[in-house]
Order: structure tokens, then C-alpha cells, then sequence
């Protein structure tokens, strides 16, 4: 039977491995601290090779080397592992430092001095900052040095350790750029969804809408016309839906709103948009305040949404019986948009996160919606280098919209 790793087979494995190794030689070697180490490694001690080395249970291979013996390996070079004492250290965690070899009780009859022919040796253990163990920073001289002191020691523990957070820190860009990159492709995808999703409803929506202006215009009886009304206002606070949910996944997909600027009249478009909504709410009273002298350079579509949300948001929980003030103006170089109603005041924990979206339970749990229309009009804010903001008191909440006409 075939000997698998991980559900690879060997010579998969292997490939998997290689590949792994060669991304790690690429970090260590970006590490410019290494060549240092390694440089004052050799400097403080006497030795003329040093090495960090990655240890498995099946490979050791150099990742960087420093070499005065002509010892003969370059990063990528592998020695066989179980030929080394670094494979003791990975099996044992603890460093090993041999002054001299041949008078060294431990190691005088071991067999990897006398094969690689060293009298001087110290490897201490590279752990990732989680724990896990990586390999070995190493040095090794022909010639017998004295090692086994306190501040060798703590040297090389203390450069293990760098190299170790180093290594660490690089793996958690690397996994966070990888979630990043997956998190694009998915926010990419969902907007996609959606824009297919958003651009299928609004063809039947129309129908609909089509349908409903043709059959009113022929003789209905009371209750006929009264379904026909229904059918249109639903039509209206669907396609509004259909508007937020387009903007809410453009905005989180992190682009921001696009904006298609036109310098014009704003107040047809204005007129337009309170006349659509009051279809939905003949009897709710909407007066008009208009002073637009100058145009206004703007996504005349985005604004109208705008107005549309924070009109919709005032239909839905302003008093019936109050009348709602929608005013603009153009003046001092500034646009100027605001709706006001009547009722009662949005409490203060709900003014603090009311442009969030999702919001809608912490105002009435009881009114339908997504609670994305104020979100939505704040990106369009934001959008055109505007602001929005809220003021609600007892007697009237007021949503005001300022953005440069110069913009």
C-alpha cells in the first residue's frame, strides 16, 4: 500500500514540502537582520561557518549561511538529517554547545564531528512565536573554541529568538494578505450576486409598475382600484429596497458609491422623488421649501436616493397627523437638504450608531425594513465630500445634508 501524508501521496508530499521550503528560504533571506546575526555570531565566537538551518523529522536544509571553511553549502543545500546533532536538538528542544570535541565526555564518539570534521559546535533551537519549532541557528569550527559560557549562550538564545518572531510575524502577514486577497474575491463575487440579483428584480418591478399604470386607466370598480394603489406603492418601497441593497454591497465591498456628477437643477429631481413617496402616503401632509438658485454638481440619482431614504425613514416613523418639511437651498456655496418630522425623539444609544446598518430594531422594532436607508444616504453623503447628520428633540427630529457645491 501506498504510504500517504495528509492524503498525499509521498512523491506528492515531497513536492508539497519542497515547495513550503522554498518560501521559507525566501523569508529567512528577507530577514536583514540574518546576515548580521551570523556575521557577529562568527566575529564573537571565532567560528568560520554559521548557519540558521530549517529541521524536520526528515530534512535539513541551510537557509542562510555564513562560510570561512569552505564547508561547501549555500542556502537551499540539504545535509541528511539524521547525520546531525540539529536533529537531536529537534527531538530533545535544548541547545547543545561543545567547546572541543575530542575532549568533550558527551560527543567525543559521536559520529557527525568526525563526519563533517568539527572540534567547536553550538546550535540553538528556533521556535515560532507559538511554540512550534522551526530549526536550528548553528556554528561550527575546525578548530576547538571556548563556548559553553553564560554570554555565548544568551547570544545565541537571544538571536534565536529574533529570527524566530521574525519568521512569525512574517507567516501572520503572509496568512493575513491571503485572507485579504480570499476576502476580495468573495466581496467581488457577492457584489456581482447582487448587482445580477438587484438588475433581475428591477425588470419585473417595472412590469409590474407598467402593468399597474395601464390598468388604472381603465374603469375600476372601488376595490380594484384600491388593489391597484397597493400594488403600486408596493412597487415603489420594493424598488427602494432593491436601491439600498445595491448601495449597501458597493459601500462594503470598500470602493465606496460610484458617482456619475452632473451640474444642473436639482429641483425637478426633489419634486420627483416627494411625489413618488407620496403616492405610498397620500394622506401624510410632505410641504416643500425650496431655495435653489444655483446648480448643483452632483449624482442627481444618488442624491435623489438620498432624499427617497431619509423621507421614507420620516414616513415611517414620524407622527401621521404632523406634517414632514422637506427644505433645500442653495447658498454660501453649500447645498443644503433636510427632512423633518414629528414624534417621538430617537433615543440617545440609537443617535450614536442610527447611520450603521442593520440599525432598524434599535429605533421600532416594530416598522418594517432592512434598516439600510440611513446607511445608504450617509455613504452618498460621504460620497460627495458631504456630511449627514441628526438632531432629535421633542419637538421634531431633523436630518440635514450639507455637501460643497464646488465639489
Amino acid at each position: 500500500m501506498t504510504e500517504a501524508y495528509n492524503g498525499l501521496s509521498p512523491k506528492a508530499h515531497w513536492t508539497d514540502m519542497t515547495d513550503r521550503f522554498a518560501e521559507d528560504i525566501a523569508n529567512v533571506q528577507s530577514i536583514r537582520a540574518i546576515p548580521t546575526i551570523l556575521d557577529v555570531v562568527c566575529r564573537t565566537t571565532g567560528m568560520r561557518f554559521a548557519a540558521v538551518a530549517r529541521v524536520t523529522e526528515h530534512r535539513w536544509i541551510a537557509f542562510s549561511v555564513r562560510d570561512e571553511i569552505a564547508f561547501g553549502l549555500t542556502p537551499g543545500g540539504e545535509l541528511k538529517v539524521e547525520t546531525t546533532i540539529c536533529n537531536e536538538i529537534r527531538q530533545s528542544g535544548e541547545a547543545v554547545i561543545i567547546d572541543h570535541v575530542s575532549k568533550d565526555a558527551a560527543y567525543c564518539t559521536h559520529n557527525s564531528p568526525a563526519m563533517y570534521g568539527f572540534q567547536s559546535y553550538i546550535s540553538m533551537p528556533i521556535r515560532l512565536t507559538d511554540g512550534t519549532f522551526f530549526g536550528t541557528l548553528c556554528a561550527i569550527d575546525p578548530d576547538p573554541h571556548t563556548l559553553n559560557t553564560p554570554g555565548t549562550a544568551e547570544m545565541f538564545s537571544m538571536f534565536a529568538d529574533i529570527i524566530g518572531f521574525h519568521l512569525s510575524a512574517i507567516e501572520r502577514l503572509t496568512l493575513t494578505e491571503i485572507r485579504l486577497s480570499d476576502e476580495r474575491k468573495h466581496a467581488a463575487l457577492r457584489e456581482q450576486f447582487i448587482a445580477v440579483l438587484c438588475h433581475d428584480l428591477r425588470d419585473p418591478l417595472a412590469a409590474i409598475d407598467g402593468g399597474m399604470l395601464l390598468l388604472r386607466r381603465t374603469p375600476l370598480n372601488e376595490k380594484a382600484a384600491t388593489i391597484a394603489d397597493l400594488v403600486q406603492k408596493s412597487v415603489v418601497r420594493l424598488a427602494c429596497l432593491v436601491d439600498n441593497v445595491m448601495g449597501f454591497a458597493r459601500a462594503r465591498a470598500g470602493g465606496g458609491l460610484a458617482l456619475i456628477r452632473t451640474a444642473g437643477s436639482i429641483e425637478p429631481m426633489l419634486r420627483q422623488v416627494i411625489a413618488e413617496l407620496q403616492t405610498g402616503a397620500p394622506d401624510q401632509v410632505i410641504e416643500t421649501n425650496f431655495e435653489l438658485t444655483q446648480p448643483v454638481n452632483c449624482d442627481h440619482a444618488r442624491i435623489g436616493q438620498l432624499l427617497s431614504n431619509l423621507l421614507g425613514n420620516a414616513l415611517t416613523h414620524g407622527a401621521s397627523d404632523k406634517p414632514i418639511e422637506v427644505a433645500a437651498a442653495t447658498t454660501g456655496g453649500w447645498f443644503r437638504l433636510s427632512v423633518t418630522n414629528s414624534g417621538t425623539p430617537i433615543p440617545a444609544v440609537a443617535l450614536k450608531q442610527i447611520f450603521q446598518p442593520f440599525t432598524r430594531g434599535v429605533l421600532d422594532e416594530s416598522k418594517q425594513g432592512l434598516g439600510l436607508g440611513l446607511y445608504i444616504a450617509y455613504q452618498i453623503a460621504l460620497a460627495h465630500d458631504g456630511s449627514l447628520r441628526v438632531a432629535s428633540a421633542p419637538a421634531g427630529t431633523r436630518f440635514i445634508f450639507r455637501m460643497p457645491l464646488d465639489s
